[in-house]
């Protein structure tokens, strides 16, 4: 029996709060008279419930043609028909979605629910055939066919059978978890044989399509005896859903019974002469364990998880666990290292190949293979490649690995916060792993890949762990002979590994973990280098890439260095790339749309594709002005030439700097103004300058933020100008750190300074006494026109910076 009519059985209360509305019809003959039938009968389709002459019973009302039907009707008669949908998944039945045959019902009370939902009581008043629909909108009207029911003589068979439903209903009602015990202390009080019938009929828990089928009969004999069929099938199936959770509550070790009946399993399949699906499964693994080149100690430890696995129940998560774990110690390549290919001169020509310029790493990669072809066992450096982006630091690991012929593995680093992806899970957990160093050596099958670890520098760490300190026994060449895995928990030898790590900066890593790599700094490209690079490497792939053949585009080095200075502005090659890819895809554009062109592309023709420059470089200005000298600093992005400029108004001595100028840039205008003090004399500088005279110091482009020391001998140049009225030398750049002293100091950067000083027509810088070694290290081209000047002290930067002739216009400093 549903919920609602149990409420039912209980009370209903509407109205008034004493409203009860009684369960049964007020006497035996329930039926409307026929002048109270309307002629067009309105029609509330049902789901999931049918109703039955005689049964009071609730429905919830929500959709909106149900809703107009009971708002119109109940101010009236209050008198509709209501049939059952044949699919009660269908929200807006049609014509043929209902049933044929329903009951005449009179609505009694229309409740508001707590969640404000409409629910209207009905009695069934008789059954109806519809005839014809007259109209479906706004809800279905319908003209019906009154059907009489056929009441048998009350005789003992008919008595039997009423009496079999209602023990049947009452047992039913025992076993359901759904029908409250107070439901049958109503069915207790029903007497009339005919509303026995149909209330037991409305409200079991039979299917609708059942119901239906009992509505549909008119002989109420036959009813009853189809509804004692149906009930006699419900309760069978109540007693056998009870006997399974009698059966389900006896208290046995599930594993164990599972066990015991698989065991049964495979001994009746035995005896039919079927396969054992799992223990095929462990001999397999078995022959696959005998081809590994493994020690005995590994040996033993698979051969005693191998046991572990056949005393594991198979339909155990543990078993999947355990056999994944087996699987991936057969994959491992253990012991398994590629051939070297120990030809130096292949080895190098593929790196240059590959990449132009960094020769540093180029000739720590041949010094390692030099002294592997000479010893033969050598444990591989743990190198990092510290460098901005997109110089070649990932690349050149593919290169390696070309020149070595091994196995090449990447691994991304950046935002790794668990240990666990290095170290790997406990096996014990369901999905655990091996960490991505040992998943890396599986995937290539070699133990002496070069193994990239690219981003370094972006590791984080969270309550997970910090994978860093696990890097830590990773890239020790004094412990990673001994690797340790969470999930494997058997020691793998990575010392034949070559792993190259890349980063943007050291500032971020961990000292402990920088301490067993070896640096290998990769600066920026030049202008020249970029050419170089796009000539050789960049202009072939867009080529390729887009179809076009090098007869159809040409480029020149004017034009490539018209993009490299007007378009980019970085230390690498990749928006260079990008650019070129950019002019390749406009001419693939008019070659497919057969356009007039020329293949030779032109500074216009750049411009023209491109837009206009997005970037000047800055140009040497003249020397007309006190206080205004050209400093050189060193950006992310490449070299570039600085400005220092400085003034003088009345006041009482103050120092003001401007320029977005960091910590050490400030502490460096302190440093130089408080050292012309101490030396007016020497500079013939009158004193008392400095008490009367304000100095205000800018460096130009405000917007950017600006720090380190390495501008420290242009500010003193500038101040000393300015003091001195003396014109700077023409031409002339510097860079170096200062102290109080005196002493001049080595900077870095000195490649990209140098030529971010060419390119601004410079033709002589000043560099501390210790920078002479980068410069050696230069090549010559590229330094061509250039001449340096090497100092140790202040006096002699001033000595070579400043000229005897006074500025036009030269302050007179009145006291």
């Amino acid at each position: 029996m549903t919920e609602l009519a149990n409420a039912i059985q209980r009370k209903l209360l509407a109205g008034k709060e004493n409203e009860i509305i009684s369960i049964f019809g007020e006497d035996e003959n329930n039926e409307l008279p026929i002048e109270k039938i309307p002629q067009e009968l309105p029609v509330l389709s049902l789901r999931n419930a049918v109703l039955f002459p005689g049964v009071v019973i609730p429905i919830a009302v929500g959709r909106s043609k149900s809703l107009e039907l009971i708002q119109q009707i109940y101010t009236g008669n209050k008198t509709l028909g209501t049939v059952s949908q044949i699919d009660a998944e269908i929200e807006d039945p049609t014509v043929s979605d209902l049933n044929k045959i329903g009951t005449i019902a009179r609505i009694i009370k229309i409740l508001e629910m707590p969640d404000d939902s409409i629910t209207v009581i009905i009695q069934g008043k008789q059954r109806f055939e519809i005839e014809r629909f007259v109209s479906t909108e706004p809800f279905f009207t319908v003209v019906p066919r009154i059907l009489n029911d056929t009441v048998p003589n009350v005789d003992e068979e008919f008595e039997a059978i009423a009496g079999s439903i209602k023990e049947l209903a009452l047992n039913i009602i025992n076993l359901s978890n759904h029908i409250p015990p107070e439901a049958s202390f109503a069915l207790r009080n029903i007497v009339n044989i005919s509303f026995l019938i149909n209330y037991i009929s409305s409200n079991s828990e039979i299917a609708s399509s059942k119901k239906q089928q009992l509505l549909e009969v008119s002989d109420l004999r036959v009813r009853a005896q189809k509804l004692l069929e149906y009930l006699t099938v419900e309760l069978q199936r109540l007693e056998l859903q009870s006997d399974i959770q009698s059966k389900v509550k006896v208290e046995i070790d599930q594993q164990q019974r599972e066990y015991l009946l698989n065991q049964q399993m495979k001994t009746i399949r035995n005896e039919l002469g079927d396969n054992n699906e799992e223990e095929v499964e462990v001999e397999e693994l078995r022959k696959r364990a005998k081809k590994m080149k493994w020690s005995n100690k590994t040996h033993e430890i698979f051969k005693r998880e191998l046991k572990k696995l056949e005393r594991i129940n198979p339909a155990s998560p543990e078993y999947s666990n355990q056999h994944n774990y087996l699987d991936i110690m057969l994959e491992l390549p253990w012991e398994i290292y590629t051939k070297d290919n120990f030809d130096m001169k292949r080895a190098q020509k593929i790196l240059d190949e590959d990449h132009f310029g960094l020769e540093k790493v180029k000739d720590r990669i041949l010094e390692h293979l030099a002294v592997l072809k000479l010893k033969g066992d050598l444990k591989a450096p743990i190198l990092c490649l510290v460098g901005p982006p997109g110089v070649g630091k990932t690349s050149l690991g593919k290169s390696v690995a070309r020149a070595l012929k091994r196995k090449y593995m990447r691994m991304s680093l950046g935002g790794l916060h668990d240990e666990s992806e290095i170290r790997g899970h406990r096996k014990t957990y369901i999905g655990a792993m091996p960490g991505r160093i040992i998943q890396g050596l599986k995937k290539v099958k070699s133990s002496n890949p070069v193994f990239v670890l690219d981003e370094i520098d972006k590791i984080g760490s969270d309550f997970r762990g910090n994978p860093a300190f696990a890097l830590l026994e990773v890239l020790d060449p004094e412990q990673n002979t001994n690797f340790h895995d969470n999930y494997l928990e058997i020691e793998y030898d990575l010392s034949k590994v070559l792993f190259i790590a890349t980063a943007n900066t050291l500032s971020t890593i961990n000292l402990a973990l920088l301490d067993r790599m070896e640096i290998i700094d990769v600066s920026g490209y030049i202008v020249e280098e970029k050419t170089e690079i796009a000539i050789r490497h960049l202009i072939p792939k867009q080529l390729e890439n887009h179809g076009v053949r090098k007869s159809q585009l040409r480029f020149n080095e004017e034009v490539l260095h018209k993009i490299i200075t007007g378009y980019t502005r970085e230390s690498g090659v990749r928006e260079l790339d990008k650019q070129i890819a950019k002019i390749t895809r406009v001419t693939a554009r008019q070659i497919a749309m057969e356009e007039k062109r020329t293949p030779k592309l032109t500074k216009e023709s750049v411009q023209t594709i491109l837009g206009a420059p997005r970037f000047i470089n800055s140009e040497y200005q003249d020397n007309q002005h006190a206080g205004v000298v050209t400093g050189l600093a060193w950006t992310a992005v490449g070299g570039q030439i600085l400005f220092i400029e400085s003034s003088l108004s009345r006041g009482k001595g103050g120092l003001t700097t401007t320029g977005n100028l960091g910590e050490v840039m400030k502490e460096s205008v302190m440093l130089a103004l408080e050292y012309l003090k101490a030396h007016a004399q020497k500079l013939d500088i009158n004193s008392e300058l400095f008490d009367k005279w304000n100095v205000h110091l800018h460096v130009p482009a405000g917007a950017i933020p600006k720090d380190g020391p390495s501008a420290g001998i242009s500010m003193v140049t500038s101040l000393a100008s300015l003091f001195t009225q003396r014109k700077v030398k023409s031409h002339i750049a510097m860079t170096g750190e200062i102290t109080l002293r005196g002493k001049v100091l080595p900077v870095g950067g000195i490649k990209e300074k140098i030529l971010a000083a060419k390119r601004a027509n410079i033709t002589e810088i000043i560099l501390s006494e210790e920078n002479k070694k980068d410069i050696e290290e230069i090549n010559d081209k590229y330094i061509n026109g250039l001449t340096f000047k090497f100092v140790n002290t202040i006096m002699e930067v001033l000595e070579v910076a400043l000229l005897k002739e006074k500025v036009e216009n030269a302050v007179k400093f009145g006291l």
